[in-house]
């Protein structure tokens, strides 16, 4: 066993956050050992962002996983975090264009090859910048074992899966509406479309009937895409429409003839109940298109520019056309109304650019063949969401999910692995690249240009990373994994698509558990973001205060699925408990100093333990449970709480005081006792805190008499019940509660802390006179009593005595002996003349109107709240003089 050795005066995690971090990794106590027969302990890390940079999201979800990961390991679990970063297409290839751009060139001017190429360098450089934050924060990764999405690995089971699903039927390719970014240039996915309230405007067109009798009216929120109208379409049981169905308007602008046609899907009470019907920039129009063979005219370019067949308007920006459309419209008499809304506009998740819907050939995944089993698996209880009213998130999605646009139009990611023949046109899904055709023989075979949708790799990562689709050991042993720490934000994005392969391609689920926390908001509740220049950098957290302050910040504020407000104010209070702890600590060492550590950890006779003694053993039982039982539920805030209430008061402001006294008793058996107990104590306690604050509680053990080498191998701390002392709690309850009520008394009184005062204790309760007649020392010790008397009733007791009531029992204290009363009354005295002098002054001051309507406003508010502080201060001083005047 390890002797005790003193911590530094001061407490400075500068001195060996980085210094313990760099010991753990080195020493490979983050990395498990398979052991068969156990039921191993798994969290994937959610892979932030090669582009990202450390933000308050990314420190809350990565001190949640710690904290579940450090517990777990310390209950013998075999624990495996497994850590990894994401390739990020868009985000990454945004980076990339934008450098090469400030060097004067562009993507398309390097070439796919040489841009690749600057893209692993910019990886390589940058990429894992992220991962050295994660390290600061203390997150007990097995680095070993870190992934990126695209590795050798990774990438080998993007392809396996791919072929999968198309084999299966689940992955074709066809002309569909996507969303279109016009900014990044790419296709992306409907839940990466981000959608804004915003203003708008309803316009009211006139169609003109080609036969020259009326016109029907059509409404809608984006008239530049009237260039591409092929039909209109009214509800076939709308009586105001039903002698024009199959009849042709002329189509205002282009001149071209289009019919009127009836769909059900058209809403009667919707604007006029007459829709222009765009196939190729419109979902609902496109569905309305096939079901009627109508022509899909595509009239936007990629880059939000209007094409050729927009006409007149070709080469405009799509927002100008809006306007000259609107223009020329009603220059020819054909707008009939304009109505001011606010509606729902898609944006970019990645760059905010208003969404394009377009008609183009991409790759999709079938997802109602997949979404069942998904469904199921959480409706079985397999799968469970924490908190439960999240699985109705992930329903209401999954029952109404559409195909999944998985084709991206960017050159960094996961390149799609579907060839072309060159020579005859035919297309081959394959894992590698075919040397010739096989259906012409032809050897000109080129891929796909297409990228994949960076949550097609990501939705694998929980088995990927364990080395499918290689039958691996890690893969056997680690994979289902146990839980999944994620943000609500990306329910749809990342967690249905986790589940989906790893049930279609593992046959089991990828987890048990989707533990979901909320967003870090500023102290007034707003989302922290750049444009509000609200956020606050964990980094800078860090290097001001520590990992430890900034990790049990974030804990203490967290419940599953709410979103926290992060107060500056609470990071404070987090580092003045780290200190706390650290001086804490320094005591109970000094006091350990020189002592054999065999003899601090040979046990209790517990014949030999005082009252306070058995209260503070039975405590820490109780406390290991109510831990225990918050992280099995997942209330990482509930059991950090009870940790600082307990640390903080039960033992530093309660123990060390009440056995202070026996430490100094050199050589007697109550003080060896109590050198014991204050080292039993402080061990379970740093065992139990150290998920949330890993490094403060590793330096100090690393002082404490221990055996092995880390806390965060240690044993974690089990609740015995046989050291549950109910009485011993019951009676130490009650002796706290008087001198709480001791000292109330004291200080509103303003007693000196020199002057002693008998206590009398007044119980007509043969159990309460017992508690307090054997433990009067604590009293006289803490409440600074000369002498506690205990009584059956209040005979003898002064009239004029103070006092206060507790359970069973009421506390007085004659105040002669609390206060000279006439020395008092001289000095309150003289402290109401100094009153009404400050009072005649500065009502003085507010009754001249030349100091008020002359003086500044601030200056004035000033002498008000003087005037309200002085009042204040009088009114207490009469109270107290009124009462001391009767005794």
């Amino acid at each position: 066993m390890h002797k005790a050795k003193q911590l530094q005066d001061k407490y400075n995690p500068k001195d060996f956050e980085e210094r313990l971090y760099k010991w753990w990794v080195d020493s490979g106590f983050f990395t498990p050992e398979r052991e068969e027969g156990k039921e191993p302990f798994t969290i994937v890390i959610p892979p932030p962002n090669i582009t990202g940079q450390l933000h308050m999201g990314h420190a809350l979800d990565n001190t949640i996983q710690d904290i579940l990961i450090r517990w777990n390991r310390m209950k013998g679990i075999p624990t495996l975090w497994l850590p990894g970063t994401d390739h990020a297409s868009i985000a990454t290839e945004a980076k990339i264009v934008e450098k090469l751009a400030e060097e004067g060139t562009s993507k398309n001017a390097l070439g796919r090859d040489k841009f690749i190429e600057r893209a692993w360098q910019w990886k390589e450089e940058y990429g894992g910048r992220i991962v050295e934050q994660l390290k600061k924060l203390g997150s007990s990764c097995d680095w070993t074992r870190e992934r990126f999405t695209m590795d050798e690995g990774c990438s080998k089971a993007v392809t396996e899966f791919f072929v999968s699903l198309y084999e299966k039927g689940l992955i074709y390719r066809g002309d569909r509406i996507i969303n279109w970014c016009p900014t990044c240039r790419t296709s992306i996915s409907d839940a990466e479309v981000e959608h804004e309230d915003m203003e708008g405007k309803f316009w009211y067109i006139k169609y003109p009937l080609k036969d020259g009798s009326g016109h029907i009216i059509v409404a809608t929120t984006r008239p530049e895409t009237m260039l591409g109208d092929t039909c209109v379409a009214v509800h076939p049981r709308d009586d105001r429409y039903k002698d024009l169905i199959g009849r042709t308007v002329i189509l205002p602008l282009m001149n071209r003839e289009i019919p009127i046609i009836a769909d059900e899907y058209v809403d009667m009470s919707k604007g006029t109940g007459a829709v222009k019907v765009t196939p190729g920039h419109d979902p609902n129009d496109f569905e309305i298109g096939e079901r009627h063979n109508a022509a899909k005219i595509r009239i936007i370019n990629d880059d939000g520019t209007m094409n050729d067949n927009a006409g007149a308007y070709a080469g405009m920006d799509r927002f100008d056309a809006r306007k000259a459309v609107v223009r020329d419209l009603e220059n020819q008499g054909l707008i009939t109304k304009i109505k001011d809304i606010e509606h729902s506009v898609g944006h970019c998740y990645r760059c905010d650019s208003v969404i394009e819907p377009l008609i183009s050939t991409q790759w999709f995944v079938r997802m109602k063949p997949l979404a069942e089993p998904a469904m199921q698996a959480v409706r079985d209880g397999g799968i469970r969401f924490v908190p439960q009213r999240f699985d109705k998130v992930y329903f209401h999605w999954m029952e109404n999910i559409k195909d999944w646009c998985i084709s991206r139009q960017l050159w960094w990611g996961h390149r799609i692995p579907a060839y072309y023949c060159s020579d005859c046109g035919e297309m081959i899904v394959c894992k590698e690249q075919p040397e010739t055709c096989t259906k012409c023989g032809g050897n000109k075979m080129e891929q796909d240009p297409d990228t994949l949708d960076t949550w097609f790799s990501s939705g694998l990562w929980p088995f990927s990373t364990l080395g499918w689709p290689e039958k691996t050991r890690d893969l056997e042993y680690f994979y289902p994994t146990s839980v999944l720490v994620t943000g609500y934000d990306i329910i749809f994005f990342w967690v249905a698509r986790m589940i989906v392969s790893g049930l279609d391609q593992m046959n089991e689920k990828p987890f048990s558990d989707v533990l979901i926390h909320g967003l870090v908001r500023d102290a007034e509740g707003r989302k922290m973001s750049k444009s509000l220049g609200n956020g606050i950098d964990p980094l800078e957290i860090i290097d001001e205060y520590s990992a430890d302050a900034l990790r049990f910040t974030l804990a203490t504020g967290n419940a599953p699925g709410n979103d926290m407000r992060f107060h500056m104010e609470r990071v404070d209070a987090s580092g003045n408990f780290a200190n706390k702890l650290w001086n804490a600590s320094r005591f109970v060492l000094m006091n350990l100093e020189g002592r054999e550590p065999e003899g601090l950890d040979g046990g209790f006779d517990r014949e030999g333990l005082e009252l306070s003694d058995r209260w503070l053993i039975s405590r820490l039982e109780v406390l290991a449970a109510e831990v225990e039982d918050s992280m099995e539920r997942y209330e990482l805030g509930v059991a950090a709480q009870k940790l600082y209430d307990f640390i903080w008061g039960e033992y530093c402001d309660w123990y060390i005081e009440l056995v202070k006294h026996r430490l100094y008793d050199e050589g007697s058996k109550t003080g060896d006792t109590a050198r014991r107990i204050l080292y039993y104590g402080l061990d379970r306690l740093l065992r139990l805190l150290h998920p949330f604050m890993p490094f403060i509680t590793e330096e100090i053990w690393q002082h404490l008499p221990h055996n092995g080498q880390t806390i965060t191998l240690a044993k974690w701390p089990k609740s015995d019940e046989s050291q549950r002392d109910e009485t011993a709690e019951r009676q130490m309850h009650t002796i706290m509660d008087a001198i709480r009520a001791v000292r109330n008394i004291r200080a509103e009184m303003d007693v000196a802390p020199s002057r002693k005062a008998n206590v009398i204790v007044v119980s007509d309760q043969a159990e309460v006179r017992d508690i307090f007649a054997a433990n009067a020392p604590y009293l006289e010790r803490l409440a600074i009593a000369s002498k506690v008397l205990v009584r059956k009733d209040r005979t003898d007791i002064p009239e004029d005595a103070v006092s206060a009531v507790i359970e069973g029992a009421v506390i007085y204290i004659p105040v002669e002996e609390l206060l000279d009363i006439e020395k008092e009354i001289e000095r309150l005295e003289k402290e109401k003349q100094r009153l009404e002098k400050e009072l005649e002054r500065v009502n003085g001051k507010l009754a001249n109107k030349g100091f008020v309507q002359k003086a500044p406003a601030d200056v004035v508010e000033a002498e008000k709240e003087k005037k309200d502080k002085y009042r204040d201060m009088m009114d207490k001083v009469m109270e107290r003089l009124n009462s001391l005047k009767y005794i």
